[in-house]
């Protein structure tokens, strides 16, 4: 039997997590940074990563029993790399999970890692089905695939929808690397940032980019422009393997990222998180690299290529970020009270890796990111809320 099916216009106040939406010719794309940090973006890693909807969500008020939502997926493929796993959209009803799904096809943006060169060929628009749901009124959330960049292009019911107010609920603003950004996670809900939001009962906007967690200036101007009850950066590997920068550099960039931070947030808890356990990088600085033996095995691992012995230089490592952060929140805090810290090694130190080791010796599994989510709500927002 036929269902009649209801368009709803896809419109700001159905997105959350998002900055921006960037009406196109073909539907609406999130972005996690507005227009104005757009221009600044100096390289194609951090356009791509902002424009992956890590913790964007539809939200809204529904009785329907199937909803359909058509988007435009961009398939990532890497030129001699194994296939990437295709993006999981997650439909929760009230708070629980109800139905994922996922598109096989769309736009495809085919990278080659050994000459930097990107290439983008036009796709087929495709429709995700949710049903069965409960009949009665309850809040959905559809949420997007954290690491596949989607065009939202229609929105359908089978009964009437209405946007959703965030009540009391507190906002958590977060920023940190490709591990806050959800890499290596299963679905956009397993990520730490998703699981500790839900642990805590908080809306999350998540700034997680991919390789991007670098103090660019940009995104502290965007934090600080962001409305935001709770806020935290997690700062450490990417300035490790990029090698981006030296101590000297480091130690006042992080002043400057905190200082932009608090110029539209001057009381905000904000939490400063150092990196979790990575052995690689403990000891050694960047650059890291693709580890050769692996990719003859046809797996992705990371391997660092500095040398330890150039610390003394000034070569940043896990291990050096560590303790600069904690003498720099120290310091801070002595005129900021709400400021804070925490070690990324309590949620997951050396122990934690025996256990659970990095599988791409970079980025945790599923079962890791649940776990570091799990700590993060215990550890972080006790007190705050």
């Amino acid at each position: 039997m036929n269902q009649e099916m209801l368009t709803t216009p896809i419109t700001a106040d159905l997105v959350r997590g998002a900055l921006d939406l960037e009406y196109t010719e073909r539907g609406i794309l999130p972005h996690r940074l507005p227009a104005a940090a757009r221009q600044r973006i100096p390289d194609g890693q951090l356009a791509m990563a902002e424009a992956q909807p890590s913790g964007v969500r539809l939200v809204f008020r529904t009785a329907a029993t199937l909803v359909e939502l058509d988007v435009i997926a961009t398939k990532r493929v890497y030129a001699g790399m194994p296939p990437r796993p295709d993006g999981v959209h997650e439909l929760l009803a009230d708070g629980r999970l109800a139905g994922q799904a996922s598109v096989p096809e769309g736009d495809t943006l085919t990278i080659d890692m050994a000459t930097g060169t990107m290439r983008t060929e036009p796709g087929p628009v495709r429709t995700l089905r949710f049903g069965d749901l409960p009949g009665e009124e309850k809040d959905v959330e559809i949420w997007l695939p954290h690491d596949e960049s989607t065009q939202l292009v229609a929105l359908r019911t089978n009964a009437p929808v209405h946007s959703v107010q965030s009540g009391d609920r507190k906002t958590w603003l977060h920023h940190g690397s490709s591990i806050s950004h959800g890499s290596n996670a299963a679905t956009p809900t397993g990520t730490w940032p998703a699981v500790a939001a839900a642990l805590a009962g908080v809306d999350l906007v998540n700034l997680g980019f991919g390789g991007s967690a670098l103090l660019d200036l940009f995104t502290a101007r965007a934090m600080r422009d962001t409305p935001a009850d709770l806020i935290s950066v997690k700062i450490g590997i990417n300035l490790v393997n990029s090698d981006a920068m030296r101590l000297r550099a480091f130690v006042p960039a992080v002043h400057g990222f905190l200082d932009t931070i608090r110029d539209g947030h001057p009381t905000t808890p904000l939490l400063v998180v150092s990196a979790i356990h990575c052995p690689i990088h403990e000891h050694t600085p960047g650059p890291c690299s693709f580890d050769p033996a692996g990719l003859r095995e046809g797996k992705v691992r990371f391997t660092a290529t500095g040398d330890p012995a150039e610390t003394a230089a000034g070569k940043l490592t896990l291990t050096t970020i560590r303790d600069e952060l904690a003498r720099i929140v120290k310091e801070r805090s002595a005129t900021d009270a709400n400021l804070r810290h925490l070690d990324g090694l309590a949620l997951y130190g050396e122990a934690d890796h025996a256990e659970l080791p990095l599988p791409d010796n970079l980025h945790p599994d599923a079962a890791t990111h649940r776990l570091i989510g799990e700590r993060f709500a215990r550890l972080a927002f006790d007190g705050w809320s």
